[in-house]
């Protein structure tokens, strides 16, 4: 399985970014427990999940920070996974990381991933 993301950049405070990953080598989100998730690093600090869109019924799950602001979608028939992120703020700089699991239980912790793409960065800054 191999996941490639992009979409990142370079954009002012208030602005938007849509990052995607598209997977190959197996389908996600077919089964009840597995599943794709953002997750995203800063300079000096640990991991931390973002978004996560699991299930065949594509429950989704958010940081409480991004709320209102990022949303997580799918489509399946292109195996792809898009954040769609608006009102970026500063404190969203970092690197976002893609990732899948067949059997995710607890969307906010990496370990319940079994693959990772590449990270793309993201920076807000005027």
């Amino acid at each position: 399985v191999q996941l490639q993301a992009s979409g990142g950049g370079l954009v002012q405070p208030g602005g938007s970014l849509r990052l995607s990953c598209a997977a190959s080598g197996r389908t996600f989100g077919t089964l009840n427990t597995d599943g794709m998730g953002w997750f995203r690093q800063a300079p000096g600090k640990e991991r931390e999940f973002v978004a996560a869109i699991r299930g065949s019924g594509g429950i989704t799950n958010y940081l409480d920070s991004v709320k209102g602001r990022f949303t997580i979608s799918r489509d399946i028939a292109k195996n792809t996974v898009y954040l769609q992120m608006n009102g970026l703020k500063p404190e969203d700089t970092a690197v976002y990381y893609c990732a899948a699991g067949r059997r995710i239980f607890r969307v906010w912790t990496s370990d319940q991933y079994d693959y990772w793409g590449q990270g793309t960065q993201v920076t807000v800054s005027s």
